[in-house]
């Protein structure tokens, strides 16, 4: 038994929740600039902060905007009433959230004190939100050992329990909890995976104070299925491909097939800036790493977009320079069409 039932159900079976609808938004990205003023040389590295969301904390109202804003939007209804599954972003500046961008992820650069600001101005763009609430970097979840500590991630968590997260909950804007990076990852965490135990037991934490919001984790469903543990509190687990990782037809269908075996929702993206093959020519944010071309974006990503089961879209990460090109931008156009023809699949199954 999942912990909350769906009041509605799909032809496939599966349930639609508001909480993977999109933001309703009136212009496309692709008006914005002149992408060729920020393509980078094919000697010029992407920067960026880590694939899980380390940003420093600050304390910022919000994130910051840059040279690809300029879209003027505006709210037509609800984001959980809207078409579709989230195209996000992560660490994407709210202030281009638009018809293209309709989602993003925040970790570090979030606080108690900023947060209905950040969810605020969120909505206000009719945008959706992945949201870390444990400051992001893996330090400050970790024993002196460099092992996880739940004491330490529990304590983090609670500093929201006064802070009105409900009414972006209920809405939709909140995607859900993203409540931790890599766990299964033993070099992560001083050597010692974070269980799936633990890992269920903080999704439970997390549903103490917020029962509506969806809990996720970003591991493949195949990792968390390998433990005989029965999945009640954690909502979902995450395929960030890259193409590294094989085929992504046969990768998707196996982490489909583990997802549904466990009754657990599947999230899906790309990891663009560090996930390419190399025909792009552009250098990744680590040594050896590429970042997608174009051609590769719409190419797995189509695939990831095809499967219904998929319930939100959200990629590694925001770049100005990268986002900025014109045929990135015009790759990211075509998903986010894909995104919006998508069933609303729930990531609570």
């Amino acid at each position: 038994m999942r912990v909350m039932a769906h009041h509605s159900v799909s032809s496939s079976g599966r349930a639609l929740s508001r909480a993977c609808g999109l933001g309703l938004v009136l212009l496309l990205l692709g008006g914005c600039g002149s992408g060729d003023q920020l393509t980078p040389s094919t000697d010029t590295p992407v920067v960026g902060t880590g694939p899980g969301g380390s940003s420093a904390p600050t304390d910022s109202t919000i994130i910051p905007t840059d040279s690809l804003s300029g879209d003027t939007v505006g709210v037509l209804g609800l984001t959980g009433s809207l078409p579709g599954i989230v195209f996000a972003a992560v660490h994407l500046p709210t202030t281009l959230l638009n018809s293209v961008y309709t989602g993003t992820q925040v970790a570090g650069e979030v606080s108690p004190s900023n947060a209905v600001t950040i969810l605020s101005a969120t909505r206000a763009r009719g945008g959706r939100l992945f949201i870390k609430l444990c400051m992001g970097r893996d330090d400050f979840v970790k024993n002196a050992d460099g092992t996880f500590s739940f004491t330490k991630w529990k304590s983090l968590i609670d500093r929201y329990r006064t802070v009105g997260l409900g009414p972006y909950i209920t809405d939709g804007t909140i995607v859900g909890h993203f409540m931790i990076d890599e766990p299964q990852r033993a070099a992560k965490w001083g050597g010692k995976i974070i269980p799936q135990t633990t890992l269920e037991a903080m999704a439970k934490y997390s549903k103490s104070i917020w029962p509506g919001m969806t809990t996720f984790v970003r591991v493949v469903p195949s990792w968390l299925a390998s433990a005989s543990i029965t999945y009640t509190y954690l909502d979902a687990g995450w395929l960030q491909y890259a193409a590294g990782k094989g085929n992504v037809a046969t990768l998707l269908a196996a982490e489909v097939a583990a997802a549904k075996r466990k009754g657990l929702g599947l999230a899906i993206g790309l990891n663009v800036l560090d996930g390419g093959n190399g025909s792009s020519g552009i250098r990744g944010t680590s040594s050896g790493k590429y970042a997608m071309s174009a051609s590769e974006i719409t190419s797995y990503g189509s695939t990831l977009l095809n499967e219904s089961y998929s319930c939100a879209y959200n990629m590694w990460e925001y770049n100005a320079t990268y986002f900025g090109r014109t045929d990135i931008k015009a790759a990211f156009a075509a998903m986010s069409l894909k995104a919006k023809a998508h069933a609303k699949t729930s990531c609570r199954q």
